[in-house]
Formats: structure tokens, sequence, C-alpha cells
């Protein structure tokens, strides 16, 4: 790890408290002008997100309706709560190929979507230690009153993200203030994640809320309209597998 990795793992929570966490349960609402623009508007209002941190899985349930995805970089499925198969996808990613941004999306690329984003956000920066990943601390930027140092990551091939380079942006404290990428399913739609509401969850420090916008050039802020906002209410780490009890805030 560099120097910049280094700060922010441990003002996350440190690695040796993040390697006891084998999920990430959280109770989260996530909206804004993607979902409209794709003709799913609430479709993620209430639901319950199971995050792994051992491998890339994401599972989205979706309280009162009897219904719940799975993320796999490789497979979506979508199926009851006891496990009777809906529909599923495989090779998802393909499916996005040809897009346009009025393109309207089906409930699988739904679940591809927010999978690889929220897997991604919620194992950030302790995703950026693995084998794989390849790092580098850029040049600072000054944003109000604070200077963020910025880290450039390179994601290997088999981890399913929302491009292969993204930048986090960390404050004086070592917390992440913006995660900047662009989309490669969205056709390289461009995105600033602003992170805040941060709460500590037994140990490790947790952004509890989002909101990302678009920019232009050298990521100058489009301030309209407002992408995607999540808001997490319970946050809970499983340090067992997820039917045992859980610790939680």
């Amino acid at each position: 790890m560099n120097e910049l990795l280094k700060l922010a793992v441990k003002a996350h929570g440190g690695l040796d408290r993040w390697n006891k966490v084998e999920a990430i349960k959280v109770a989260a609402s996530i909206t804004g002008a993607i979902w409209f623009v794709k003709g799913k508007g609430d479709a993620l209002k209430n639901v319950v997100l199971t995050v792994e941190t051992r491998q890339e899985r994401l599972t989205v349930d979706f309280p009162g309706q009897d219904r719940r995805s799975i993320f796999e970089p490789d497979r979506i499925v979508i199926e009851t709560q006891d496990g009777t198969l809906i529909e599923a996808r495989d090779n998802p990613e393909k499916s996005f190929e040809g897009q346009q941004r009025e393109t309207p999306w089906d409930d699988l690329h739904v679940a591809y979507f927010v999978g690889e984003a929220l897997w991604t956000y919620l194992n950030t920066p302790f995703l950026y230690t693995h084998d794989g990943f390849v790092t580098e601390e850029i040049a600072p930027i000054q944003v109000e009153n604070e200077t963020w140092r910025r880290l450039k990551v390179t994601f290997p091939d088999n981890v399913k993200s929302h491009s292969r380079e993204q930048i986090s942006c960390f404050g004086p404290d070592g917390l992440l203030r913006r995660h900047d990428y662009t989309v490669d399913i969205l056709g390289g739609a461009t995105g600033l994640n602003y992170a805040s509401d941060y709460r500590d969850v037994d140990g490790i420090i947790v952004p509890a809320r989002r909101r990302v916008f678009a920019y232009e050039g050298d990521f100058q802020l489009v301030k309209e309209p407002l992408l995607v906002a999540i808001d997490m209410s319970e946050i809970t780490l499983l340090s067992q597998p997820a039917q045992n009890k859980a610790k939680q805030l």
C-alpha cells in the first residue's frame, strides 16, 4: 500500500477490523434521476442490501415483495425469498451493449447496475488493497477550504465496476470525500459521488449518504440533475454467515 491508501484504510477502521467482516447489511433508499430516465422510478426506494467482502456478490431484498436479486459478475438472478427462480441472465454486462441514454432497463439491468456500484462503494477503500489493484497518488485538489488528496485506482479485469480506472478523493482526516469515475455500461457517463454522514458501525467508519452528479471537463460539477441519491438507515456488519447473529449499531 502507498502512504495515502494506508491513511485511508486506517481512517475507515483498519484492515485488522475489516478482515473480520464477511458482509455489510444495509437498509437503504436509492433514488435519483437515473432511475426515472431508465423507466424504473422508485424501484429501489426501500431495499435491503447484503454486500459481501470476500467475493463480488451483492443481494438486494425488496421488503413486502417476496423477491430478491443476486448480483455476481457473470450472472444476475431474481428469485423469491424461498429461492424459487423468477428470471436470470448470464453474461449480464453484454446486455447493455448498444443502449442509448433513454433506453429503458428491465429488472435485471437494475440488479446489475446496483450490484457493481454498491459492491464497490461499500468495500471502499479496503477493496483497493486486494491483489490485482494498482493505486497511485496523483495531484491533490482544493475544494472549498479543504485539500483533497487523490488516489487513482486501476481495477483488475476480473472485478466488475463502473470503469477500470477510478479516482478516490480523501480529506485531511483520511475519509473518503468523493469518488470520481465514468460508467462503461452508460456509455461513459460521468460521476462525482460525494460521501458524507459518516458513522462508526462496530469499528468500521461508513458514509451513510451518497450523492452522485455528472461532471464536465476537468471534474467540473454539473449540479442538476441529481443522478443518484443513496440514504442508508440501518447498517450492520456481519462477521459470520448472514443467518447467524450479527452485531448492529
